[in-house]
């Protein structure tokens, strides 16, 4: 019998509330314009670059850290804009579609 159990015994009318991660799951993310996503070469080195979200930058920082643990590389969050380590533009597209958004491919 765990914790939640005993509780349940305890106070059987209390409902309890969402937890942080189950909050974040359900979160609808609303836009206007599709996501840019584009793939550049800096000192030689391809990186993909995620840009134009129109909502909140603590929700564009939680996606940029889901897509880096997701695809298990590095990046950063800089000026409104998602850097991922390497070419990563097929699998990052579809892990967006899957969340909701729309996101349109831009060179090469």
């Amino acid at each position: 019998m765990d914790l939640k159990d005993q509780l349940k015994n305890l106070f059987p009318e209390h409902a309890p509330e969402e937890t942080a991660a189950e909050k974040s799951e359900n979160t609808i993310w609303m836009q206007e314009d599709p996501i840019i996503c584009k793939y550049e070469k800096r000192k030689g080195k391809p990186i993909t670059i995620l840009e134009g979200y129109t909502g909140a930058d603590a929700d564009f920082k939680i996606l940029a850290k889901e897509l880096k643990t997701k695809l298990s590389v590095g990046g950063s969050f800089k000026d409104g804009k998602i850097i991922i380590q390497g070419d990563y533009r097929d699998r990052i597209m579809s892990l967006l579609k899957v969340k909701g958004f729309k996101v349109k491919r831009v060179g090469g």
